[in-house]
């Protein structure tokens, strides 16, 4: 096998994998997991957070971002609606809005794959010339924008699901799907 391969089939691998269980959580019920969920919002805002400190040299950027996050919020907002909550002896689950989630984890996925692919020959060159290869990436509105869907939803989203489970006991739960 050559040596050059090793590390592209290895990367393709682990997005193959994280693309996977990205999709899966948007599909079906699953365990209420806090402490993960806690650790996304935090993480999620801290990427936003850097991306918008970077973005501040160009307004257009900012506001594609901006944008981006309002708009990932309504859909979050939109998503949570149509989340059925429940509370079993096994624990509390959420199951979400399969169709929403699955959409804006397409949406970041296309988009990149599309700026991979048009952007590639310019990432190889500048990396040849120890260059930032990434640098393209963070000159489109566009890529900010979906970007900024993908933070706004998934953190309001995930605030959400915390907030509305908190109160979730089973004997509510019971009470609840008593007309």
């Amino acid at each position: 096998m050559d040596q050059k391969l090793i590390v592209p089939i290895l990367m393709g691998a682990l997005v193959a994998f994280a693309i996977y269980r990205r999709v899966r959580r948007n599909i079906g019920r699953q365990a209420l997991r806090p402490g993960r969920m806690q650790f996304r919002i935090v993480f999620l805002s801290i990427v936003a957070a850097l991306i918008a400190f970077g973005a501040t040299r160009d307004m257009n950027l900012l506001g594609a971002l901006l944008a981006g996050v309002a708009g990932g919020a309504a859909l979050g907002w939109f998503g949570l609606q149509h989340t059925k909550f429940e509370a079993t002896a096994q624990g509390k689950f959420y199951t979400p809005h399969t169709y929403i989630g699955i959409a804006v984890s397409a949406l970041l996925l296309g988009r990149i794959a599309y700026r991979f692919l048009t952007v590639y020959p310019s990432m190889h060159a500048a990396a040849q010339a120890d260059q930032n290869p990434f640098a393209a990436y963070q000159k489109s509105p566009l890529t900010l924008a979906i970007l900024g869907v993908v933070i706004g939803y998934y953190i309001y989203y995930y605030v959400g699901v915390l907030l509305r489970s908190r109160n979730l006991t089973p004997a509510l739960a019971a009470a609840e799907d008593t007309p």
